[in-house]
Formats: structure tokens, C-alpha cells, sequence
């Protein structure tokens, strides 16, 4: 393969012969087209591997999944991440929890505000990402969605996800797995203060689980 100038003062590649200039730059094209392929990132909805689900909402559709206040990893929520090259990036909302109560509400007793505090860490230990959810709820219209599977006749859960927190974080080549901690969970009412931080207790809501990553081939 060699450079040559053509008679109109074009330069082209042969192989063994003449070549039109075109050609060189359709194989230039290709070569780019193929290597912009490898390089191509996709967002896909991640395995959430939840041990405890609060459900469905009957608005949006997505799977509620509730976050407890655990110390290891291994018993938190997992979200799985596929084989990637480089870094990937997991997508999330994060949600406080209420418990909806229509007559608290007519007795003007269901003012609440919420701050809930999670982390998301790799199975070895690494923090990858603090997170947290901040919002009021004074009546039914703030929450953000109501669940199905109540045992009452509308058959709606009254614990309903409410406000949103929208969360991004890298993950490193190696992790593959992510656990999901809650570490702490502030409310105010109107007459009261509290601050829980025992294991156990779940203090938010996820949903709506990404990955945006480079597949490993």
C-alpha cells in the first residue's frame, strides 16, 4: 500500500494498482464508524436485587424499594452492575417514606418533613456515593405515588413514597455489586423531633434503578 499523486493533482492508495481518492476516505469513515461502536455506552435498567419491597405504584408502575438502616453490606439492597469497560454510572431516585393518614390529615395532625440519609457502598466496603432526601408532606397531594397491595378497601399500602431525589455515581471497573444503606432518618412534627439510626429501620425509597455503562466484550 502506498501514497500516490494522480494526474489531477489527488492523492490515493494503491494496492498494487490505482485507487480513487473516495475510497480512502469511505475506509477512514468505516474505520470510525467501527471504533465509535466499541466505544458506545448504553443505559439499561439495572437487576435490583431488593429483600425488601415495598411494591408497585399504581401512578407510575415502578417497583418501590424500601432502604432499612443496615451496617453491612450483604444485607442491604443490591443493584447489580453488568461487565463494563471503564467506568460505569448508576442513575436512581431516591425517596423519604410516609405513612398516609386521611383522618390525621382532617385532624390537622399530618404535617411531617422528612431527611433521610443513605449510602450506597461495594461489597468490599468502598463508599461510592452519600445521598440524601429532603421533603414536606402536609396532605395526600404531596406524596408522589400511592402502592398497591393494602389490605383496606382501597387497596392502597399507607406507606407511600414522597418527594425526589435524583442521584448519579461512578462506579469503578472492578465493583459489580452494590449495596444500598440506610444510615439515618430525621422527622419533624409539629409537636416532636426524631432521630432513628437503630438497624433494621427503613428510613427511604428507591426506584427507577440505571446503569449507563461500556459493555465488556
Amino acid at each position: 500500500m502506498r501514497w500516490c499523486e494522480t494526474n489531477d493533482g489527488r492523492w490515493a492508495v494503491g494496492w498494487g494498482g490505482w485507487a480513487p481518492a473516495g475510497s480512502l476516505v469511505l475506509l477512514l469513515l468505516a474505520a470510525a464508524a467501527t471504533d465509535a461502536a466499541a466505544q458506545a455506552r448504553r443505559t439499561d435498567p439495572a437487576e435490583l436485587r431488593c429483600p425488601t419491597l415495598l411494591g408497585t405504584g399504581v401512578t407510575t408502575g415502578r417497583e418501590y424499594c424500601d432502604v432499612l438502616i443496615q451496617q453491612s453490606p450483604d444485607q442491604g439492597a443490591i443493584i447489580v452492575v453488568p461487565p463494563h469497560r471503564g467506568t460505569a454510572t448508576i442513575l436512581l431516585d431516591l425517596h423519604n417514606r410516609h405513612t398516609y393518614s386521611a383522618e390525621e390529615v382532617r385532624l390537622g395532625r399530618g404535617y411531617a418533613e422528612y431527611t433521610a440519609l443513605v449510602q450506597f457502598v461495594a461489597v468490599d466496603g468502598r463508599v461510592l456515593k452519600q445521598a440524601a432526601v429532603r421533603n414536606e408532606v402536609w396532605t395526600e397531594a404531596d406524596l408522589l405515588d400511592r402502592v398497591s397491595g393494602g389490605a383496606g378497601p382501597t387497596g392502597l399500602k399507607a406507606v407511600a413514597p414522597t418527594g425526589t431525589e435524583r442521584v448519579s455515581f461512578s462506579v469503578p471497573p472492578d465493583v459489580t455489586e452494590i449495596a444500598v444503606l440506610g444510615l439515618q432518618l430525621d422527622v419533624v412534627r409539629a409537636d416532636r423531633r426524631d432521630t432513628f439510626s437503630a438497624p433494621g429501620r427503613p428510613v427511604a425509597v428507591i426506584s427507577d434503578v440505571r446503569v449507563e455503562y461500556r459493555p465488556r466484550r
